[in-house]
């Protein structure tokens, strides 16, 4: 009997994928009632067309779009086109590489073919396990706890710091340096001193702004004189223009208060007078256009002869003119 890595037989991880794909509710299992692991182990590790249908139902579980790959490879020419497909979407979730179709097709150890479809059963949305709980951990504990790894394990829980090598132990050996003595710089410090006093001394305006900061006789001296110019200014200007309309008596105002309501009313007059007047201009505009029209444009008269206005009453006068001369005439 052969045993897996993690203390698992063939047997026990057929058993473990057959459970998975019942938990998933697999329509291709559910009606098999296989009860030996053999028969599962057979099941999922030999090639047949049940173990490719199961195959295709976990792909098209995982990714609804495989559906309609799977429809278009049955009416493909290539018998291998399924196969194909599922081998291209393993490698795309990182399970295999597209070219291991002996993997697809059931023709690799029993071992590589239940890994294969564990990771794929893995990515089937909201699956349910039904490995017992700390099953995973389990092979993981007992790899941990074997006696090849004994003294890792020990190390780990004992862990013990090795001496520094040589090299590193000459590089924190730092030499203490000599304290050298430092230059004498009160000389320097103090001819410095001295040609700043020397210049403050010649600066009379850094001595003025030392006894009062905030008073200065040029600054005052220069507000005086804009005060003064514009004083100046202002006076002549108050004597040409302003001095007239500041010596007027203060305007007196009417204490009627009906004044302005008669305002208002004549105002109100005078608007419907020039609306009056503006409605006859353009009463006589339009009845100097319709005249006008009448005068130009031909209409239909009695004799269904087609004349102006003029040319009708021209018309009518030499009528009346003949039938004046006949009757002169009798």
């Amino acid at each position: 009997m052969a045993e897996m890595a993690g203390g698992l037989t063939e047997q026990r991880f057929a058993q473990r994928v057959y459970d998975s794909l019942q938990a998933v509710s697999c329509p291709l299992v559910e009606d098999l009632y296989l009860q030996e692991e053999e028969s599962k182990l057979e099941l999922l590790c030999s090639p047949s067309i049940l173990r490719t249908d199961i195959l295709a139902w976990i792909c098209c579980r995982v990714s609804p779009k495989f559906a309609a790959t799977k429809a278009s490879s049955a009416e493909s020419k290539d018998p291998h086109s399924l196969e194909k497909r599922m081998a291209a979407m393993g490698q795309e979730l990182l399970l295999c590489r597209a070219d291991e179709l002996d993997l697809i097709r059931g023709q690799t150890s029993p071992q590589r073919q239940l890994h294969f479809l564990e990771q794929l059963l893995s990515f089937i949305p909201g699956r349910k396990t039904s490995a017992a709980p700390g099953g995973d951990v389990e092979p993981l504990l007992s790899e941990l706890f074997s006696a090849e790894n004994a003294l890792r394990l020990r190390q780990m829980l004992q862990p013990s710091l090795d001496p520094w090598p040589a090299h590193i132990e000459t590089l924190q050996e730092v030499p203490e340096s000599p304290r050298g003595e430092l230059p004498d710089v009160s000389e320097l410090l103090q001819s410095t001193q001295a040609e700043l006093e020397l210049l403050q001394s010649k600066c009379d305006f850094l001595n003025a702004e030392e006894k009062n900061p905030t008073f200065s006789s040029s600054s005052l001296r220069l507000a005086a004189g804009d005060l003064h110019q514009q004083m100046t200014t202002f006076g002549h200007l108050y004597e040409a223009d302003l001095g007239v309309y500041c010596g007027r008596d203060l305007p007196s105002f009417s204490s009627e208060s009906d004044i302005f309501q008669r305002v208002h009313q004549k105002l109100m007059v005078c608007n419907t007078e020039l609306e009056m007047q503006k409605e006859t201009s353009a009463a006589s505009e339009s009845v100097s256009e319709e005249v006008k029209r009448l005068q130009t444009e031909a209409r239909y008269w009695s004799r269904g002869q087609k004349h102006t206005l003029p040319n009708q009453l021209e018309e009518i006068t030499r009528r009346i003119g003949n039938i004046a001369s006949q009757l002169d005439t009798r």
